[in-house]
């Protein structure tokens, strides 16, 4: 409307200027009110002592790390194998997948995840 072009929607192909501006005004006043409401709905949760956000994070976050630990461990030998061979991370993505050996999700491998499995595997020296 301010850059002054006539255009015509494909929804409403009837609507004029008019009818767009005041489309316009509902929808944003329904944002504000939807926003409102949400914010509210969140203060009166928190009141009552709900706990927001990443619920169980500091719980559940060393488990999914042990987790991933352990099976970077069990992949360990078969990484060692491939790489030994001279493999690149990519071709050794391609090469897990040809095996059978799904990722954790049961996606398919890529050369980045490889990466991050061997970083896992390596045992952690502690700087001197």
């Amino acid at each position: 409307m301010e850059s002054r072009v006539d255009f015509v929607a494909a929804d409403n192909p009837h609507a004029n200027k008019l009818m767009v501006h005041m489309l316009a005004a509902f929808a944003e006043h329904e944002r504000e009110q939807i926003s409102q409401r949400t914010k509210d709905a969140l203060a009166a949760a928190k009141a009552r002592g709900i706990r927001l956000g990443r619920n169980a994070a500091d719980r559940l976050a060393p488990a999914y790390r042990a987790e991933a630990m352990e099976r970077a461990r069990q992949l360990a030998p078969v990484l060692a194998e491939l790489k030994s061979t001279g493999m690149s991370t990519r071709r050794m993505a391609a090469e897990l997948t040809a095996r059978g050996i799904s990722t954790p999700n049961g996606a398919k491998w890529h050369a980045q995840t490889v990466i991050r499995v061997m970083n896992r595997a390596e045992p952690r020296h502690p700087s001197p």
